[in-house]
């Protein structure tokens, strides 16, 4: 018997990605498929030549096949329900973003792996790429001194149709997280209060607010500035977005696609108006694999040596209150502590 018994919940396009992963591996095997529409979970067995149980509901799944993990690959209203059933019954979790659709779910969420001693973690593929890796290292080695002010331009103009498109906050809810998530992990500080406007521009096709700019303050007394839109056309940003970071004693960049570099003061050169300043390029230390292989791989990693995932429910959970006091702080009108 493998050392990975797999449910996948949710047999949509993004599990493909999931099950791809899971054939890779040597150690485990998909013991059972779980989805609403029976259907899908039958054409995805036989897409992938699997001989295995086909359900609709998770709970039978994991007691017929004996399963000690599960794939929550399932729409986000579904999360808490599959995750804390799974949890409940001795699985760990591995789940798509975002962990839930609102902050109770995710405290109770969080709170039912604690209790449980086994491990939810959350897709967060975004922290797994080279440049970030590098610019995060940039930044961490203190070049450019003490980070102040973050900031981060995120301007494209998907048209994705579907239920993006009829969203009350497309943006926030649905992509922001992403961006929120990598100044956490680039920072290395938490959030401590958002405000937040949202708005819904000229030409926009969304029916819900696809733009917003939010200012949080950080535990380390730096400030991020997010400027985001989702009907920006032309001259778009990298869906990793535009980062400039300033610090005490220079700036870091990252456009979200060519490697990070910084300016920083040449020491000696401060009797100027505006100081000297020489270019540091980045150095690439991490060598894992990018995406979501990359955070897969985090986090099979965490399960084998018994410790928690980089992207653990834990927290993974500042980043969703940074979601959710965002839309607060919007509908209130007023910066809200997190």
């Amino acid at each position: 018997m493998k050392r990975f018994r797999i449910v996948v919940a949710g047999c949509g396009n993004m599990a493909n990605t999931w099950i791809k992963y899971a054939l890779e591996r040597q150690d485990a095997e998909i013991v059972a498929l779980v989805d609403i529409n029976e259907e899908n979970a039958r054409a995805m067995a036989r897409r992938y030549g699997l001989n295995c149980g086909i359900y609709q509901d998770i709970e039978k799944a994991i007691k017929d096949s004996s399963a000690n993990l599960v794939f929550d690959v399932t729409v986000p209203e579904a999360h808490h329900r599959i995750v804390t059933t799974a949890l409940k019954m001795g699985c760990d979790v591995l789940g798509e973003k975002p962990m839930a659709s609102s902050m109770e779910e995710a405290r109770e969420m969080v709170s039912v792996a604690s209790k449980s001693g086994r491990m939810y973690a959350v897709m967060q593929n975004r922290r797994y790429l080279k440049h970030i890796r590098a610019f995060r290292e940039l930044v961490s080695s203190g070049v450019i001194g003490k980070p102040g002010f973050v900031c981060a331009d995120f301007f494209l103009g998907p048209h994705f149709g579907g239920f993006r498109e009829v969203m009350d906050s497309p943006l926030i809810l649905d992509m922001a997280i992403h961006t929120f998530d990598q100044a956490r992990f680039i920072i290395g500080a938490d959030p401590v209060s958002v405000y937040c406007h949202e708005f819904n521009p000229p030409g926009s096709w969304y029916k819900g607010n696809a733009a917003a700019v939010c200012i949080f303050e950080f535990s380390d007394g730096s400030v991020f500035c997010y400027r985001g839109s989702w009907c920006a056309q032309g001259a778009p940003t990298s869906w990793e977005s535009c980062w400039r970071i300033t610090g005490s004693k220079g700036t870091a960049i990252w456009d979200g696609v060519n490697p990070p570099y910084c300016e920083v003061v040449v020491e000696g050169h401060t009797k100027q108006f505006i100081y000297e300043t020489k270019r540091v390029e980045a150095t690439y230390s991490w060598n894992g694999r990018e995406g979501h292989v990359g955070c897969l791989d985090e986090m099979f990693n965490a399960l084998l040596e018994g410790r928690k995932a980089e992207t653990d429910c834990t927290d993974n959970i500042k980043s969703m209150a940074m979601v959710f006091g965002a839309l607060e702080s919007a509908r209130k009108g007023k910066k809200i502590m997190l």
